[in-house]
């Protein structure tokens, strides 16, 4: 089997890049796995199936939907939101009119007038204000000759969207712990939130109810690391909580092996997030694999996790006061800590592994291919070994040579 591998690498700093980074390797023991070079649009030959990682940032996967368009093959949607992906090929291009076409395909005469809206700047764009409320991913799914997805939230959607071709649910693979220190930040209980600081991933609610947890008296820290997102005024909200002093302890971006630093030295982690887009979170995935107790938005993947894992918290009215419930027992309850880290490490243990996946990802690969490729593939072999020792393809020789490979299971 030769797969096309197309996918954004380190240095970019995207989780897909990440996630190729540990699946790529794993995946080439299987199969004959070529890395296509960013920005190469064609199809390399003797290709039996291209494999194309698929997410919402153009910067990262424009090419790779190029690439897409011109050669169909299996995509593994690691968003299924794609508004902003489809923004920055259409919008970002100055084809408009593909923008125009593509909402008012999927979202009708209504559809059409609100992209005209974003174009004429009378509205906000709408893949900043409501991406949710129009995926538009049906630019990346017409293309599609099989999808590999992580949750069944996103194979319900695609399928929802009238995807109709075949689709394997693939849990995300689990990296590897690295050998390093905790770090711990803070007295007490530290409860860790990484990621961007912004709305989507709910830090008011959560520094509102770790503000009221702090009123009682228990004694923890709020350790959160990442960027913070232009236009979120995370000194303002820290001020008014009253949070600005002890209590809270702020990281900036972290390279990789400080990320599993810090998150080892945490006893919790937080990982909200609403609305979703469909994706799957390395944070999460990460934590799991030092058997962290989890708190998680009750959406999407996030969702699907085994109560036993991760305290899923609603998004709606009392989504604060669950949440400021949910962290006072973690920080009081040490044995409830310690039971859902060992749920945490089973899980990743026996779902997340990466060689389970990548055997997953191989199967599913080679049914994608199907029989076809991989018998063309054999004849090939079989007629070159016929060759070297003088023996036509066509003669009844090559044929019987053939059927010895089937019955020995070398051939399907």
């Amino acid at each position: 089997m030769r797969v096309a591998y197309y996918s954004p690498f380190p240095p970019e700093r995207t989780g897909v890049a990440d996630y190729s980074a540990l699946l790529a390797p794993a995946l080439a023991r299987r199969l004959d796995v070529t890395i296509q070079r960013r920005g190469r649009k064609r199809a390399p030959r003797g290709a039996d199936v291209c494999l194309y990682h698929v997410g919402n940032n153009p910067d990262a996967h424009a090419w790779i939907v190029d690439a897409l368009r011109r050669h169909p093959g299996v995509v593994v949607l690691h968003d299924f939101v794609l508004h902003h992906l489809v923004a920055g090929m259409t919008v970002g291009r100055r084809d408009g009119h593909a923008y125009l076409d593509l909402m008012e395909r999927e979202h009708g005469v209504v559809g059409r007038l609100l992209a005209h809206g974003v174009l004429d700047k009378r509205i906000p764009p709408l893949w900043e204000s409501r991406p949710e409320e129009f995926p538009l991913a049906s630019f990346v799914l017409e293309h599609a000759t099989g999808l590999i997805v992580h949750s069944h939230t996103v194979a319900d959607a695609a399928r929802a969207a009238g995807y109709d071709g075949r689709i394997w649910i693939v849990p995300h693979p689990a990296w590897p712990v690295p050998e390093v220190a905790p770090e711990r930040r803070g007295q007490g209980v530290v409860v860790g939130c990484f990621g961007v600081v912004n709305s989507s991933k709910r830090i008011p609610e959560l520094l509102e109810a770790f503000a009221r947890l702090r009123l009682r008296g228990t004694d923890q820290t709020l350790l959160l690391v990442g960027p913070t997102s232009p236009g979120f005024d995370l000194d303002r909200r820290l001020q008014r909580l009253g949070l600005a002093g002890d209590g809270l302890v702020r990281e900036g971006w972290v390279d990789e092996l400080r990320l599993w630093a810090l998150m080892a030295g945490a006893d919790v982690c937080v990982n909200l997030r609403c609305p979703t887009m469909g994706e799957t979170s390395g944070s999460v995935i990460r934590a799991m694999s030092l058997g962290k107790p989890l708190v998680v938005s009750d959406v999407g993947w996030f969702a699907e996790l085994p109560a036993g894992v991760a305290l899923k918290i609603p998004v709606d009215d009392g989504e604060t006061d669950a949440l400021a419930a949910g962290l006072e027992l973690l920080v009081a309850r040490e044995d409830v800590r310690a039971e859902m880290s060992r749920a945490a490490l089973e899980l990743a243990r026996r779902e997340h592994d990466l060689e389970r996946v990548a055997d997953l990802y191989a199967a599913a690969l080679e049914e994608a291919a199907g029989g076809p490729a991989v018998v063309d593939a054999v004849l090939r072999e079989v007629s070159e070994a016929a060759a070297e020792v003088g023996i036509e393809p066509s003669t009844p020789q090559a044929s019987e040579l053939a059927a010895r490979l089937v019955e020995a299971d070398l051939a399907p």
